[in-house]
């Protein structure tokens, strides 16, 4: 007697304009999210994509699955722009100011507080694009580490929370430019990571796991 085996549905790829509608959907909403916080209207969303309510509810079922989506695309393409960073520039400290003002464009100080809550962590996509982009920030540290050039009293984390609090817009309508001295001050900040450090840092350097655990 043989036996019954079962096979898991396979899910179908998206056609050639299915899934550039995907991929503007996922871009608007990053775009709207950082503008508008994150209770803007999915219409406006679909708006922003130029494509209809419909075609956007074909491909995510809800908000939590939207908002998801683009915190996985967010994590994949900053980790991208680190490795690029870390394989095309022969200068490490080079690599990393290449990689910070990069990450400065995706606007991670807006979105962080948007897609913090309510997002699945534990989701395979959510964990492999949180790992990627921590081994590639990782990496990118150690190499300007190793070479002298970087100040040894600081770790990733501490990079990460300045990158986030310079790219995170001031409250209030009278700061609508502070977009235009981001990446002048991400400058200052980067000249104080170089070595040799002219201060001591007070405590001890932030790390990753510093940045997830919640009071």
């Amino acid at each position: 007697m043989g036996v019954v085996t079962t096979q898991q549905p396979v899910r179908p790829r998206l056609r050639a304009d299915a899934l550039r509608n995907r991929e503007r959907i996922v871009a608007a909403a990053r775009e709207v999210l950082v503008e508008h916080g994150a209770e803007v209207s999915l219409d406006e969303i679909a708006r922003r994509a130029g494509v209809g309510n419909a075609t956007l509810y074909r491909h995510f079922a809800d908000r939590g699955e939207l908002v998801h989506h683009v915190t996985v695309s967010v994590m994949e393409r900053i980790a991208g722009q680190a490795e690029a960073a870390l394989a095309e520039e022969p200068d490490a400290f080079a690599a990393l100011r290449r990689f910070v003002h990069a990450a400065a464009e995706e606007r991670v100080g807006a979105l962080c507080p948007l897609l913090s809550d309510g997002i699945n962590k534990n989701h395979p996509d959510h964990v492999a694009a949180q790992a990627r982009l921590e081994d590639a920030i990782g990496a990118l540290m150690a190499a300007a580490r190793d070479s002298g050039q970087l100040r040894a009293d600081i770790d990733v984390g501490d990079l990460m929370v300045a990158l986030t609090q310079l790219t995170r817009p001031l409250p209030g309508g009278a700061c609508l430019n502070f977009d235009i001295f981001v990446h002048r001050h991400l400058q200052l900040f980067l000249d104080g990571l170089a070595a040799p450090a002219r201060s001591v840092l007070s405590g001890s350097a932030a790390t990753l796991e510093d940045l997830k655990r919640r009071p």
